[in-house]
């Protein structure tokens, strides 16, 4: 899975901006998170359309970072993310985003960037969803 990240200075508006520029694209956002740091606003989000909303989002001043996400299945059990996340921090590999994305039936979809993806892979084999 492709997912888009825009580290911008905040301000009101912002989301608001980003989801008109990709509904005039026709692009239909699948999942967002908005956060403020500071001055800053991060925007993590998956679309239907990955090339058509990078081409929308370049023509605004902002600056979009794509990088592939890992899709795993865990239990939805207190312990199950800090498992996961132990595997990365034994294999020193960087978790750069987490997202829970879904929870649902006593399973939770959890997607993953990395600053190793090939590595990452084969740290989640096991809960990988292909």
């Amino acid at each position: 899975m492709k997912q888009i990240t825009i580290v911008t200075q905040d301000r009101p508006g912002l989301v608001a901006d980003i989801s008109e520029v990709l509904t005039a694209a026709g692009v239909n956002i699948e999942s967002l998170v908005a956060e403020q740091v500071g001055a800053l606003a991060t925007v993590i989000m998956t679309v239907d359309n990955y090339d058509s909303a990078l081409r929308a989002i370049s023509k605004m001043p902002l600056s979009a970072v794509t990088e592939d996400a890992i899709l795993v299945r865990i239990d939805d059990r207190p312990g199950a993310l800090a498992g996961i996340a132990r595997r990365f921090k034994d294999a020193g590999v960087n978790m750069r985003s987490i997202r829970i994305l879904c929870r649902d039936g006593g399973r939770a979809i959890v997607a993953i960037s990395t600053d190793r993806t090939a590595e990452a892979l084969a740290l989640v084999r096991d809960v990988l969803i292909s």
